[in-house]
């Protein structure tokens, strides 16, 4: 799931997508993606398109916040952490030095599941 919130960050044009495996050095998840969003909007449509598709994949609804502000966003489905920053939070807050010691995964090299719809298309909550 971790290396499908890249691809679906990537689709949306999300920038310096890194997704950690943390499995081992924190025991409340397994991986930890980080994204950028470079703008309130973006933010928010990162958050919004990484939501629609692993619903219609079936994941629960995350635990999330920050989604109103579109600065941080945080969404957490227990196995997977999800971090969409703007760059000037994610410098502030450094969460890429937090994780530096943990194994990075080519998320690029992950077989993923098509689209479960369009990108533009929405589901209404």
């Amino acid at each position: 799931m971790a290396a499908a919130v890249a691809v679906f960050s990537d689709r949306k044009k999300g920038v310096d997508i890194k997704v950690f495996d943390v499995a081992e050095q924190i025991k409340v998840t397994d991986y930890v993606v980080l994204v950028s969003g470079l703008s309130r909007p973006h933010v928010k449509a990162l958050y919004e398109e990484i939501h629609v598709q692993l619903k219609a994949q079936g994941e629960t609804h995350p635990r999330a916040e920050g989604g109103d502000l579109g600065w941080w966003v945080l969404m957490d489905y227990v196995d997977v952490v999800v971090h969409i920053q703007q760059p000037e939070a994610r410098e502030y807050y450094e969460l890429d030095q937090l994780y530096a010691h943990c194994p990075l995964v080519d998320w690029t090299r992950v077989p993923l599941p098509e689209l479960a719809e369009p990108p533009s298309r929405r589901i209404a909550e």
